[in-house]
């Protein structure tokens, strides 16, 4: 059993900078493509960004290009999001999700990932 536990979320003011984190405990990391997502207040979630299992490949929501960063760190089984230049309209609940079916691609459909975490709140003051 996959267990994904985020940290890292809290309040900072427009133009400060968080890192997110996400601990895969159960598996190894290797063994999974990683994606965030994002569910602002009454709206539906959405996709943030991806990293592929050899950290090679990673694709970014517009909206974030040039400000967030995934990586990952096989070793110490955890995967990151820093958020830097935040906006009020980053405002969300951030949740980390493993894929385990994808060897070298990654993918943006939340149908493709099989665990998720509980999620961060993320709130970005004006």
């Amino acid at each position: 059993q996959v267990q994904l536990v985020e940290s890292g979320g809290g309040l900072v003011q427009a133009g400060g900078s968080l890192r997110l984190s996400c601990a895969v405990c159960g598996r190894t990391l290797r063994n999974y493509a990683m994606g965030w997502f994002r569910q602002a207040p009454g709206k539906e979630r959405e996709f943030v960004a991806a990293i592929s299992r050899s950290g090679g490949d990673t694709r970014y929501v517009d909206s974030v290009k040039g400000r967030f960063t995934i990586s990952r760190d096989n070793a110490k089984n955890t995967v990151y999001l820093q958020m830097n230049s935040l906006k009020p309209e980053d405002t969300a609940v951030y949740y980390c999700a493993a894929d385990s079916d994808t060897y070298y691609s990654i993918y943006e459909a939340e149908s493709r990932y099989d665990y998720w975490g509980r999620g961060t709140q993320v709130t970005v003051s004006s």
